[in-house]
């Protein structure tokens, strides 16, 4: 009887230690998705800083418009991504803002100098994510403070340019000139910058100081070549290039770049690599008499600084203001080509299949330099000057620097690693 009794008053007590237990496991589980809500958080923010700094740093290259463009890419990038559970608003707490976007001189200095700055730090934080345990327990304890029912969660990137691993240059390559007693060496191999230099049309020994058409890949493919002229990346240095024979065809590749066709694209699903530079416009000694620094400079021979490239690529000029491809005041006229077959521009401003409304930077391009043996030893960054013409002439290619140098236009997005060319962009906080 008594052992019974005991039984019959030890009833229940299981239910109790069960239901503190419960208890327990649901404070872990509770704490569990509140820290992981602020992890996912996290993650989602960091990203979007990652892309802030990343896209930022693309646009140091020590100009004047540096940090402004910079500023822009960065709020841009950084605001497409969606953070605190994939909120494209954020959840109406607040995005990314340009005083959120600092920059770094080359000792890690904070600075507001466009022409000094390397540098690019992202850094945000998300206010008031809710916290669904830590709300519960401030409410039954009373103590908010311990127990408050939001969290702030912060991030931060920081990112500057180094040499890609691999480029993606146009099909060509540059020989150094010779006049230091042999081959001029880096960083700009005996080139002035702004020095119009000469694409040649015949193939065999490309002299010093000339540019001769060549295969990225080693081949003497024509397909390859043209592929190359379409954005086909890979080249780095010590690779050993082909020697193709120049081909026609070629040409229709290069001529989309100036927004130049056969027949105008529906550029909305037609490839890429079919649209136009933001300006077709392009230089002669017709309209450009100093044949000289056409990209940026003014020329007292023809016009003042209204007519170079950066400028017509600002306001999205066409290869003929007037729209038209032969004729007077044409394409044709202006450049002193024959187009031959082709019959249609993109057109100048922001309408209809224009440099505005399709335009990207396609002229800006990169140029392997090679030695005698074809090997590539560094990368130039040139300006594609002129349309080709058919049947196929030499043209010219505006040398702007070396394509590495920290103030140089050409960019380049991939892994960073390399030992020389454009510089893309690289995490480094």
């Amino acid at each position: 009887m008594r052992n019974l009794a005991t039984r019959h008053h030890q009833q229940g007590a299981v239910i109790i230690t069960v239901a503190l237990v419960l208890l327990f496991l649901l404070g872990f589980m509770g704490i569990a998705l509140d820290f992981g809500r602020l992890f996912i958080v996290k993650t989602e923010l960091q990203t979007a800083m990652d892309s802030c700094a990343l896209a930022a740093a693309q646009e140091l290259d020590l100009q004047p418009s540096a940090i402004d463009r910079a500023k822009s890419a960065g709020l841009t990038a950084g605001n497409l991504n969606r953070v605190n559970f994939q909120s494209a608003t954020w959840s109406g707490k607040g995005q990314l803002v340009s005083a959120e976007i600092t920059f770094k001189n080359p000792a890690y200095v904070t600075t507001a100098d466009p022409t000094v700055s390397q540098y690019v730090q992202c850094q945000h934080v998300q206010p008031a994510v809710q916290m669904w345990l830590m709300q519960a327990m401030g409410a039954f304890s009373g103590n908010t403070t311990d127990f408050p029912s939001t969290r702030n969660v912060m991030a931060s990137a920081v990112a500057t340019r180094a040499h890609g691993q691999t480029t993606c240059p146009i099909p060509v390559a540059l020989k150094p000139k010779t006049t230091c007693g042999g081959p001029c060496p880096g960083p700009n191999y005996g080139l002035t910058p702004g020095e119009w230099v000469t694409v040649l049309t015949s193939q065999g020994a490309t002299p010093g100081g000339y540019i001769g058409w060549a295969n990225l890949d080693g081949s003497n493919s024509a397909s390859e070549t043209r592929a190359e002229m379409n954005g086909k990346c890979g080249t780095r240095v010590n690779d050993i290039l082909g020697t193709p024979g120049t081909q026609t065809t070629i040409a229709e590749d290069w001529n989309y770049r100036f927004g130049i066709y056969k027949k105008l694209p529906d550029f909305s699903t037609d490839p890429r690599y079919m649209r136009p530079d933001f300006t077709g416009y392009s230089y002669t000694a017709a309209n450009w008499p100093s044949k000289f620094n056409a990209y940026n400079g003014s020329d007292p021979g023809a016009h003042a600084t209204a007519q170079n490239f950066v400028t017509k690529r600002a306001n999205f000029g066409a290869c003929a203001p007037n729209g038209n491809i032969k004729g007077a005041n044409s394409c044709e006229s202006i450049n002193g080509i024959s187009l031959n077959s082709f019959k249609d521009l993109a057109a100048s401003g922001n309408g209809p299949a224009s440099h505005g409304a399709w335009g990207s930077n396609r002229r800006i391009v990169t140029v392997p330099v090679t030695d005698n043996a074809n090997k590539v030893i560094d990368f130039m960054c040139m300006l594609m000057l002129q349309p080709l013409s058919i049947p196929m002439a030499d043209v010219k290619l505006e040398f702007i620097g070396n394509a590495g140098s920290p103030t140089s236009p050409c960019s380049f997005s991939g892994m960073p690693g390399g030992a020389a060319g454009p510089l893309v962009p690289a995490l480094v906080r």
